[in-house]
């Protein structure tokens, strides 16, 4: 599980975890407003910002669709195939949309779901791809993106083990090892009890691959459980918005929001660590909150030292004996003389 490289930024070992500002459609079909999110993307700390490219004749059947009564569509008040029409991000807006990513400091990059987007994103030099969790049974498409050589993003949502390790499979097949599994939950927004965050730990140590997490949830919970437990990739839905119309701006966050998640993280990677040590703050609640070895009455010098002359007490001075000494004091002859509560060193024997 080596680290890679995304525009210049490390990806994974003791990097600071990437975190990805998925706007999808919430550009609302302007280019002004997809330039718009990016710059508040960059303003709340994300390290990359995500669109989506496709045109919805090449991803869904409108016949297929028409014929399915599913939950979601029940709050879309146009048929799939125009909501998926209206999301589309005009192909060549991807040049200009990633020349201002790039002078505001943020990388651009997005998820092709097909060959000729693929193409087209490789062509113009984006430097990272994502496949979405439902294309994780599209091996072919999988081997076709991972053959551009660059790192791919992969989420596995709604997947099976077995699937999830045919699509890893596949992308080694193209001689890609630049990998980054998410863990996801493919519902919006997503439960808490179905977060699952460890099953990301335990896939990514299975197939040996960087791990992360797409969520969908309420909130940073889940981003901040999967950081801990060393998620390298945190992406989540972005909005200007959440009352904005259309089908993604509900359950996105908000600049706010995004704001706080990328603050909370940050500081919790500051906590996590690595080997345990004394820090400079202990050094005086050492002293304080530690017992060392002290006198239970006026002791004078060449005294042999008996059980009953020592007593257990704070606080325990640099230079003071342990109690877990004890038993080498006894039998001991004193150099100098104690009142009682003075501690023993090393130097009265």
């Amino acid at each position: 599980m080596e680290p890679i490289t995304i525009d210049g930024r490390k990806v994974g070992g003791n990097s600071p975890c990437y975190i990805i500002a998925e706007i999808g459609s919430n550009f609302d079909g302007s280019l002004e407003k997809a330039k718009y999110m990016i710059d508040l993307a960059k303003e709340c700390g994300a390290d990359a910002v995500k669109f989506q490219s496709f045109r919805a004749e090449d991803i869904v059947s409108e016949k297929g669709f028409r014929s399915l009564k599913v939950a979601f569509q029940s709050a879309w008040k146009k048929p799939v195939i125009e909501v998926y029409r209206d999301a589309e991000l005009p192909t060549q807006w991807n040049e200009e949309l990633m020349a201002h990513a790039k002078k505001k400091g943020i990388t651009y990059f997005s998820t092709p779901y097909d060959k000729k987007n693929a193409d087209y994103l490789d062509k113009i030099g984006v430097l990272a791809f994502k496949i979405g969790s439902g294309d994780i049974t599209w091996l072919e498409m999988i081997k076709y993106i991972s053959g551009k050589k660059k790192p791919v993003i992969i989420g596995c949502g709604a997947s099976t083990v077995e699937e999830i390790g045919e699509a890893i499979e596949a992308i080694r097949s193209e001689g890609n090892d630049e990998i980054v599994l998410l863990q996801c939950v493919t519902n919006y927004p997503s439960s808490f009890k179905n977060a699952n965050i460890k099953a990301m730990k335990s896939l990514g140590e299975r197939y040996k691959v960087l791990y992360g997490y797409s969520d969908h949830s309420p909130g940073h919970i889940v981003p901040l459980g999967a950081v801990a437990l060393g998620a390298c990739v945190i992406e989540k839905h972005f909005t200007y918005d959440k009352k904005a119309l259309g089908p993604d701006h509900p359950f996105a966050m908000d600049p706010s929001d995004f704001k706080e998640m990328v603050k909370a993280i940050r500081l919790l990677e500051s906590g996590l660590g690595d080997k345990k040590e004394v820090y400079d703050e202990e050094k005086e609640t050492v002293v304080i909150q530690r017992r060392c070895l002290r006198a239970s009455k006026s002791l004078d010098a060449g005294h042999v030292v008996k059980g009953e002359d020592i007593e257990v007490l704070r606080p325990a001075p640099l230079n003071s004996i342990y109690p877990k000494h004890k038993e080498s004091l006894i039998g001991k002859k004193l150099k100098r003389s104690l009142e009682k509560g003075d501690y023993f060193k090393k130097a009265d024997f």
